[in-house]
């Protein structure tokens, strides 16, 4: 799992759910950390050298305006890696799965409008997403060597050929 300390409320987060997770299905984690693009390079150096099963990369808005360079070294060093969104899917990751994009949007879109007709914004409810989106990129796959079993592809909410 690779995190960017630099985000300490959203890594910390994350880091427990992640674990609380891999204890229920007992697997193992390995905590990576990157908060510039050195060490994003440098994480993907240790992944490459001790050729760890797969990657999650942690959701943030480095990594994303990073994704690019994600996919890159994911696909030369031949790491199979899950993203927090279709953004990095969409530059050539292999799997994105999130809250969807447009329907976060949409629900900006009705706090607004409510505000805007006069409701006050500590008054609104808080909303957690519901709705969530599986992007699968097959040509990644297919670079990576690996079989997306069909079941997979046909849960996924887009894949991308």
């Amino acid at each position: 799992m690779l995190v960017n300390p630099a985000n300490a409320s959203t890594t910390k987060t994350i880091l427990r759910d992640v674990r609380e997770a891999a204890d229920a299905v007992g697997l193992q984690i390995h905590i990576l950390n990157a908060s510039t693009i050195g060490e994003i390079d440098a994480a993907f150096a240790t992944l490459a050298r001790e050729r760890f099963d797969a990657l999650f990369v942690a959701a943030d808005p480095f990594f994303t305006s990073r994704r690019v360079q994600f996919a890159t070294l994911a696909t030369r060093d031949k790491i199979p890696t899950i993203y927090s969104n279709r953004d990095y899917v969409a530059a050539g990751g292999l799997i994105g799965y999130g809250t969807d994009t447009l329907e976060r949007f949409r629900q900006i879109g009705v706090y607004t409008g409510s505000i805007l007709k006069g409701a006050k914004p500590a008054d609104l409810p808080v909303v957690q997403s519901t709705k969530f989106e599986l992007i699968i990129n097959a040509q990644t796959a297919r670079a990576l060597g690996l079989t997306i079993p069909e079941t997979l592809l046909a849960t996924a909410d887009e894949v991308i050929q």
